[in-house]
C-alpha cells in the first residue's frame, strides 16, 4: 500500500524538525503492514523533548485526552503519549520507513486490544491477530 507520509513531509506540515523520529501508529500503521486503508488522520507518538517543541510552536493545536497530550494539525496527530504509553516503550521493535518509525506489529497489537471496547478497534484486532498468524505459518 506504500508509505502514507515521510518525515520530510510531516516536517514541512508542522514546520517543525524533529530530533528523534516519529512513531507512526494507528491506521497508517495499519496501512503499512497492508491490512486496511488508514482513515482520514495520520497519528504519531514522539519524544517528550518533541513533543513540548511542537506544543509551544502550535498552542492552538494541543489536546489532552485523558492524559494522553497531543498536537492535532490538519491530518495529523502528533502525541507525546497513548493510553499512558509513550515512545520509548511504543518504539521497542519499530521498524524504519521514509525517515519514520513504525510502530511493529506486536505494540499495534497492545494499542488495538487496549481500545478493543470499542468495534472499529476490535476489528483491527482480528486482522493484526490474523498478520502475526500467517506470518508465523508462513
Amino acid at each position: 500500500m506504500g508509505d502514507p507520509v515521510s518525515l520530510k513531509q510531516l516536517e514541512k506540515e508542522l514546520n517543525y524538525s524533529f530530533k528523534s523520529k516519529p512513531l507512526l501508529i494507528g491506521g497508517a500503521a495499519m496501512e503499512h503492514y497492508d491490512l486496511r486503508k488508514r482513515g482520514a488522520d495520520i497519528d504519531f507518538v514522539v519524544t517528550d523533548e518533541d513533543y513540548q517543541a511542537l506544543a509551544s510552536l502550535h498552542p492552538a493545536f494541543r489536546r489532552d485526552i485523558f492524559g494522553d497530550l497531543g498536537v492535532c494539525m490538519d491530518i495529523y496527530e502528533v502525541w507525546r503519549t497513548i493510553m499512558m504509553f509513550g515512545y520509548d516503550h511504543l518504539s521497542e521493535e519499530a521498524e524504519e520507513r521514509s525517515g519514520l518509525l513504525v510502530v511493529s506489529l506486536e505494540k499495534l497489537l497492545l494499542l488495538k486490544a487496549l481500545g478493543m471496547s470499542e468495534e472499529k478497534y476490535f476489528k483491527d484486532l482480528r486482522l493484526i491477530v490474523k498478520k502475526i498468524i500467517d506470518i508465523q505459518y508462513e
